[in-house]
């Protein structure tokens, strides 16, 4: 289910999707990254992924995981300004989790993104 928005991406995707319990959900939102990436490998997928946090204006912390194997890494770092599109979606526990930040091979998820440094990488 695709959540619609306004021109301007804030966080107001996400923020539905977390209070109307969407999941999974297409969101598209803005933040700053609240900490440096890391990387590992998925035991599930065996693919490399870059995961990293970011903050939204009203409070909200999400987890960024991009598969590395499929998109390009993104050089982002803590402080950073970004823009992302992908699936939210929440974790067993508490943390909100946003993947498929990419281009999808496979065709069955809408090809996101991550905007950081004045580049789009897909």
């Amino acid at each position: 289910m695709e959540i619609q928005a306004g021109l301007f991406p804030g966080d107001g995707q996400l923020r539905r999707a977390v209070l109307q319990h969407h999941r999974p959900a297409e969101v598209t939102y803005s933040g700053t990254v609240a900490s440096n990436p890391i990387f590992f490998h998925s035991n599930r997928s065996g693919m490399t992924h870059e995961m990293f946090d970011v903050d939204t204006s009203s409070g909200l912390r999400t987890q960024v995981v991009e598969n590395v194997d499929v998109g390009p890494r993104v050089p982002v770092y803590r402080g950073e300004d970004v823009t992302v599109r992908g699936e939210y979606v929440r974790d067993a526990g508490s943390t909100h989790v946003v993947h498929f930040t990419h281009h999808d091979p496979s065709g069955r998820h809408a090809n996101g993104f991550i905007e950081a440094g004045g580049r789009r990488y897909a």
